[in-house]
């Protein structure tokens, strides 16, 4: 059985459940993983450690959409 936990994504108080990786996150929340970059707790998180980040309570995530265009 998991429990909830409260982070920070973009500024907002977000529930999730816990344990969660954050890939996993990233689809509860609606965002396609291979469309953003990740800062968590104020550090850009390279890609190759998503899948081993389990969030923690009080995480805070910013989560940016790349964009393409010209």
């Amino acid at each position: 059985m998991s429990e909830q936990i409260t982070l920070q994504v973009n500024g907002e108080t977000r529930s999730c459940a816990s344990p969660s990786l954050l890939p996993d996150l990233l689809q509860q929340l609606g965002f396609n993983p291979r469309l953003v970059a990740v800062e968590y707790n104020g550090e850009i998180l390279h890609r190759q450690f998503w899948s081993q980040t389990i969030v923690q309570p009080g995480d805070r995530l910013e989560v940016v959409t790349i964009v393409g265009g010209g």
